[in-house]
């Protein structure tokens, strides 16, 4: 499958599985989609395989989905052994945003680890970036905000708001190296 038809799968894929049963949690997935076009000019020849992982990331939310309790895991398993995934797209969902502090959390960090190893760091963190920057709704925001949001949402003393507070320096180093590498880009000459 070339990284076009990957994106070109990727979005019916994702609307099928979340817009009826969890319509905000697809507009936030069209967001960080979206998210991932605008920083296209970083990415290369991964651009459109970022753009597939972000619009897939929380896929594991659906319903039909939700075997762990724990989406990144349950997204995972569901490209790789139903849908036939790319590796690259399977390994960023499994491991989106400090997915590994929260698989910890859940007493599952081992079996992420050892079904999906991660991948590598620079996508790592443009994911991160892409998700971090982008509201429940779809809507930009920043990094800081949207933590505090994901704390309050599920309330500070949750699993959730727990993990999110222990992964924020790692979101907010992830998401600055990205704004990094964009003013790098803008600072080469043509």
């Amino acid at each position: 499958m070339s990284t076009t038809e990957l994106t070109e799968w990727a979005y019916p894929l994702a609307e099928s599985l979340l817009a009826e049963p969890l319509p905000r949690r697809w507009a936030h997935s069209q967001g960080v989609a979206e998210r991932a076009r605008t920083i296209a000019s970083i990415l290369g020849k991964d651009a459109d395989l970022m753009e597939a992982a972000a619009v897939l990331h929380d896929i594991g939310y659906a319903p039909d989905l939700a075997k762990t309790g724990f989406h990144p895991l349950d997204g995972a398993r569901y490209l790789r052994d139903v849908a036939g995934a790319d590796e690259q797209v399977v390994r960023l969902v499994a491991h989106h945003s400090c997915a590994w502090m929260e698989a910890e959390a859940r007493g599952l960090r081992k079996e992420l680890e050892e079904e999906f190893p991660r991948t590598h760091a620079h996508l790592a963190d443009a994911l991160c970036y892409c998700d971090m920057n982008t509201t429940p709704d779809g809507t930009p925001t920043n990094p800081v905000d949207r933590v505090n949001e994901i704390a309050g949402r599920y309330g500070s003393d949750s699993l959730i708001g727990t993990f999110i507070r222990r992964a924020e320096p790692e979101i907010l180093a992830s998401t600055a190296r990205v704004v990094e590498r964009l003013a790098t880009a803008k600072r080469q000459p043509m």
